[in-house]
């Protein structure tokens, strides 16, 4: 096989790799930057019965499109041709039949025509849904020629009116692309001028770098006229020669003339032709296939340094998103419980930089101690247990039938005691604040831990420890701070109260006298003492409730949150890890996928390599 068949048909085999991979996207350029859009290709444009299909036929070497009047081709027909050694048997596959060979091509016609109409239906739709269609047979040079549907001017019955337009937009997204070659069809019997072929090419290939021109036809033009103005390059000029093509008559077609037989009748006509006998050896179908080949080979090696380096950006994408992946699971028990414990790992890691501040969330926490509490501190309702009436209240129910001699010890130490329940409020409060931003932390560690992403199984059981073990530590935490609360209670700074006479001498009031325990003044006073008094402890428990609830929940979270759930881990047995390490359906197929993707740029490297080292 010669450099330049390597090549080509090196590029045969990536294009249908890709299509077989799903990396081609059809006509709408969505997949403009993937490996296909940068392979070349050649793009088959011409007018309804402009000879297209016949043009096609005579490269391949056999009858094998549908016929008919108006819009026969609906679809694009990506057809990539590979030449086999000689002697082989020639065959057809479908990429919608991977594993069926067609040796038949009446039957390729047949179901190139039950394709489209699977996706149009048996109206005159068309769909940009291409037909992927690869023929092996040493008659054929290596190409990959895309069919399109064929231009026209008007809508016929059946056809919506926007068609004229549909099919103009699909054409256009094929030969738009500067990695597509433009094969423009147009008959010899009409006027170059109105070739819808040769108008298309010269709007998106204004230069006529990629176009080809190709005359069909040209035994069906009147008696005592010819092309040659347009195959010699003066009517219409491009940067490539012109071809003529004369398709079989529609007797031959009829007569089922084999393709063979027609090319030597095509090569007899330049020959004896007084018009185009001295242009024979550049005429015909087997010379534009030639023609096309060795301009495919071309516009390849020119283009190899690009394509190499958009496959090693691509194996470079790949290899990172298998590492985002992971590599598939082992069946051993030591190695899943190796893997679950690296998971747990990982999401510790994410959680703790939440709590410290490597990543936002912990700040949350410090804005429970330093708004939350203090704000539900000073929500409490002292003003009404403080109020005259309360206090004259529950001091008078705590003399009980023997008023109070010197100071109503007992009623203190009731207004205080109330006071302080209070307390409790603010204080499980917090716990549970704290308990929310944990849970949310871990809720955000498990999103953010892209280990964790191929595992929905084990996110589910880990998140559930993870809350589990918080709820411990609520529990913990309520306790604690509820026994903060209760030591104020049980043990009053008997101090704070016996400096409170002095300090009334040294501000020059008099002392109280037993007249006047039942005036308004009295209380007042009471009410004052004890709210000063509620006061220090409430500044005390600003402080300690924080410190408690740190000590029993964030920083149990930090160091135990998952201890339990590692003792859980130990006891299970090789299926029940293996359940927990069950993979997301899709995620494995993502997976499959990209290793595929993978061998396949690799393997194209490589050959690339190879060709090009062997020029």
């Amino acid at each position: 096989m010669t450099t330049m068949e390597s090549l080509i048909g090196l590029v045969n085999r990536i294009q249908r790799a890709c299509t077989v991979l799903g990396d081609y996207g059809g006509a709408d350029g969505n997949s403009f930057n993937s490996l296909w859009e940068a392979l070349p290709s050649v793009a088959v444009v011409g007018g309804q019965s402009s000879g297209k299909s016949s043009v096609l036929e005579s490269i391949v070497g056999r009858d094998f499109l549908p016929r008919g009047s108006g819009i026969v081709t609906r679809r694009p027909l990506v057809l990539q041709l590979h030449k086999m050694e000689s002697g082989t048997q020639e065959y057809a596959e479908f990429l919608h039949l991977p594993r069926r060979k067609f040796t038949d091509f009446a039957l390729v016609r047949q179901e190139i025509q039950d394709e489209t109409d699977r996706v149009t239906g048996k109206s005159k739709q068309i769909s940009p849904i291409p037909i992927h269609l690869s023929i092996y047979s040493p008659n054929v040079v290596n190409l990959t020629l895309i069919d399109l549907p064929g231009l026209t001017k008007v809508a016929v019955e059946g056809q919506p009116e926007s068609i004229v337009q549909d099919i103009e937009a699909m054409v256009r997204s094929y030969v738009e692309k500067p990695n597509s070659i433009i094969l423009a069809i147009s008959p010899a019997n009409q006027d170059i001028a109105t070739s819808d072929a040769i108008k298309l090419a010269r709007e998106v290939d204004p230069t006529g770098d990629r176009t080809f021109g190709v005359l069909t036809k040209l035994d069906l033009m009147d008696k005592g006229t010819n092309a040659l103005d347009v195959l010699e390059g003066r009517s219409y000029p491009l940067q490539h020669p012109w071809v003529g093509i004369v398709n079989r008559s529609q007797a031959d077609i009829n007569k089922n003339v084999d393709m063979i037989v027609a090319r030597r009748k095509e090569r007899e006509y330049f020959a004896t032709s007084p018009d185009y006998g001295h242009l024979a050896n550049k005429m015909g179908s087997e010379y534009l296939a030639k023609l096309l080949s060795k301009h495919l080979e071309s516009v390849i090696r020119a283009r190899i340094p690009s394509i190499t380096s958009l496959i090693n950006k691509s194996i470079e994408e790949l290899e990172s998103e298998m590492d985002h992946l992971g590599r598939p699971i082992s069946l051993d028990a030591g190695a899943q419980l190796y893997t679950i414990l690296e998971l747990c790992r990982a999401f510790e890691r994410i959680f703790k930089e939440h709590l410290d501040g490597g990543r936002p969330g912990g700040d949350r926490i410090y804005n429970v101690f330093d708004n939350q509490l203090p704000a539900a501190l000073r929500k409490l309702p002292f003003d009404r247990h403080f109020s005259l009436q309360n206090v004259r209240k529950v001091v008078s129910e705590s003399d009980g039938y023997q008023p109070h001699l010197i100071a109503p010890e007992q009623g203190y130490r009731r207004l205080i005691e109330g006071a302080l329940g209070y307390f409790k409020g603010p204080a499980e409060a917090s716990v549970d604040a704290v308990n929310f931003v944990l849970k949310e932390l871990v809720r955000k560690s498990i999103a953010e831990t892209q280990e964790l992403k191929r595992f929905p199984t084990f996110q589910a059981e880990l998140a559930a420890a993870a809350n589990e073990a918080l709820e411990r530590f609520r529990g913990e935490g309520k306790r604690t701070t509820l026994r903060l609360v209760d030591m104020e209670s049980s043990y009053l700074t008997v101090d704070f109260f016996r400096r409170l006479p002095q300090e009334a001498e040294k501000a020059g009031s008099p002392a109280p006298s037993n007249v006047d325990r039942y005036a308004e003044g009295h209380f007042r006073r009471i009410a004052s003492n004890v709210s000063s008094y509620i006061g220090l402890v409430a500044d005390t428990l600003r402080n300690t409730i924080p410190k408690a609830v740190v000590y029993c929940q964030v920083r149990q979270a930090k160091q135990l949150l998952l201890n339990h759930f590692y003792a859980q881990i130990g006891k299970k047995e090789g299926k029940q890890l293996s359940e927990m390490l069950d993979e997301d359906p899709a995620l494995m197929e993502r997976r499959i996928q990209c290793a595929k993707r993978l061998e396949l740029y690799k393997a194209a490297r490589d050959e690339i390599d190879s060709v090009s080292w062997a020029r």
